[in-house]
């Protein structure tokens, strides 16, 4: 990855972040409503300067390898994607609101990861490709280095 600069700083940066919906329910099993999730953050993340690297929705959780500047925290871009994104699909798909009770469509919490030495950006790009084709299950966040 190249450097790159705003106006008072170099940086090259990476995370791998994950974040679920409410009560880990499956809302992205029609492909109507995961490709429109897809696109929506890839709009918030061009309006907010994030750069999404890699990007993976599956029926029950999101996948992306993003690079930001150092000016914006971790916990600020995950909150900016999850209310802009939940706002918007909930707006678009009102059957969402009725699967998901609590008026919110994100958990609160999230995964984030740091990329470099061992789990390289490389591994993370394979992992979050091949995911799709993965079995769902507490193996999804093992990341095997091979």
């Amino acid at each position: 990855m190249a450097l790159k600069r705003t106006s008072h700083s170099v940086y090259d940066t990476s995370y791998h972040l994950v974040w679920c919906p409410k009560y880990r329910k499956n809302i992205f099993v029609r492909e109507e409503v995961r490709e429109r999730a897809k696109q929506m953050i890839q709009e918030i993340c061009e309006d907010y300067s994030i750069e999404i690297i890699e990007m993976e929705i599956t029926k029950e959780h999101v996948h992306m390898l993003a690079s930001f500047p150092p000016s914006r925290s971790i916990g600020e871009v995950v909150r900016i994607i999850k209310s802009k994104s939940g706002r918007g699909l909930f707006r678009e798909f009102p059957g969402l609101k009725r699967r998901l009770w609590s008026g919110e469509l994100w958990e609160d919490g999230y995964f984030a990861r740091t990329v470099g030495d061992r789990m390289t950006r490389e591994v993370i790009e394979k992992y979050i490709m091949h995911h799709r084709d993965l079995e769902q299950g507490p193996a999804q966040l093992d990341l095997k280095l091979r």
